[in-house]
């Protein structure tokens, strides 16, 4: 199975990813909105989400703190504008120490297909140069290592629950 992530931008004040999971979308859903499996693999490979806030309803609040190398420390925080499980969930994001301007609006679709769910982001920036600026940055290889965990965690999970991975 492809594992890549699969990054572009076809706006210019989007970035749309796509990865491909091999577990149902109701699992996924879950693996993106519920504290305790969010902390199991949220982040880059040396970061760790050690606090997760979520008030999962339309207007409800969200805020994650992780922490990373050489006691590295990133805030980000939003409202949820979209919950629709197990197939949409859109939300704004802002960051305490962000470097580009205004909020970004994160839309995730979750497609299932035979057991397998696409998971597609588009990252809405509130300016091109902002989206230009995250493109500058590692973004891509962050959020691939962490869909790595994510994968890993998914399967383990499907498996606990008796679910074929």
């Amino acid at each position: 199975m492809e594992d890549a992530l699969v990054v572009h931008a076809p706006g210019d004040r989007e970035i749309v990813l796509s990865r491909l999971f091999e577990a149902p979308a109701r699992l996924v859903f879950a693996a993106f909105t519920q504290p305790e499996l969010l902390v199991r693999w949220y982040g880059a490979r040396g970061w760790r989400l050690t606090e997760c806030d979520v008030d999962l309803r339309v207007d409800g609040r969200w805020r994650f703190v992780s922490l990373g190398p050489e006691g590295a420390r990133m805030v980000q925080a939003g409202v949820y504008r979209h919950v629709e499980p197990p197939h949409r969930l859109v939300y704004t994001e802002l960051f305490d120490d962000q470097s580009y301007p205004g909020e970004t609006v994160v839309s995730h679709e979750f497609s299932e297909v035979a057991g397998l769910t696409t998971v597609t982001t588009t990252l809405l920036y509130a300016t091109a140069a902002g989206r230009d600026t995250v493109l500058r940055y590692p973004m891509a290889r962050g959020v691939g290592q962490s869909f790595t965990r994510l994968a890993e965690l998914l399967v383990s999970t499907a498996t606990t629950e008796g679910e074929q991975p």
